[in-house]
């Protein structure tokens, strides 16, 4: 960690982009160690993720949680909209393997996420899980992901030298790609171009990073809160 930390402190473009790409590299790895084992990977995944983030953080001046009543308005609509599409179109994995870019995932690889049943209702190690999986997504996840689409990718795509470039500078080709990557990395494709393009906009008017990690994180909840109330594990 001493030389990512060097690292970090000698490039801000690794700053931003290292520790995004070994989060979603963690990610990758996570259904490798079989059914029981994934909870445990997720778990040291997050560790790793909020390890990152303390390395990262005194080099990232711009990620700092801010809260305003436009967080909370976007990440309201972003999780009624991510909730309200799901039913109307495909996920990613289902396209990509009709149009022979994946394999169609087996029975096996579509479980979803259900701490209960694969430790067993009202267990001490399914709610530990339902936890950890409360507090990745809404603490450890909004913070590497607004960093890296929403000040690096967005500004790096208008200029190399991106800090040059104002976080409130509007450039619509940017905003439209950096949306669809993100989408790239999302079963939800749909949603997540909305969500991705909702997120940037807030940057875009506030001027600040942390409006948008705070609306990504009330996303995540909430949309933790509806999968625990309605056995929606289909979402995790």
């Amino acid at each position: 960690m001493n030389f990512l930390r060097t690292k970090f402190a000698t490039s801000p473009a690794t700053a931003r982009v290292a520790p995004f790409v070994i989060f979603l590299a963690l990610t990758g790895c996570q259904g490798w160690f079989g059914e029981a084992g994934r909870y445990w990977f997720y778990l040291a995944k997050t560790v790793a993720g909020a390890w990152l983030i303390w390395d990262m953080r005194p080099f990232i001046l711009e990620m700092r949680w801010t809260f305003s009543w436009e967080a909370v308005a976007i990440g309201i609509a972003v999780v009624v909209v991510w909730i309200g599409l799901d039913p109307y179109y495909s996920r990613l994995s289902e396209l990509t393997s009709k149009i022979g870019l994946t394999k169609a995932r087996n029975a096996a690889e579509q479980i979803p996420w259900n701490p209960a049943l694969e430790f067993g209702k009202g267990t001490v190690l399914a709610w530990f899980f339902l936890i950890v999986r409360f507090v990745g997504p809404s603490l450890v996840v909004p913070p590497l992901e607004e960093v890296f689409y929403r000040s690096f990718l967005y500004r790096y795509l208008v200029r190399v030298d991106f800090q040059s470039l104002p976080l409130r500078q509007l450039h619509w080709v940017s905003l439209f790609v950096t949306a669809l990557i993100f989408a790239s990395t999302h079963e939800q494709w749909l949603a997540a171009i909305f969500c991705g393009l909702a997120y940037q906009w807030l940057v875009l008017r506030k001027n600040r990073l942390g409006d948008a990690m705070a609306a990504h994180a009330i996303t995540n909840f909430l949309l933790g809160i509806w999968v625990v109330w309605k056995g929606a594990w289909n979402f995790w």
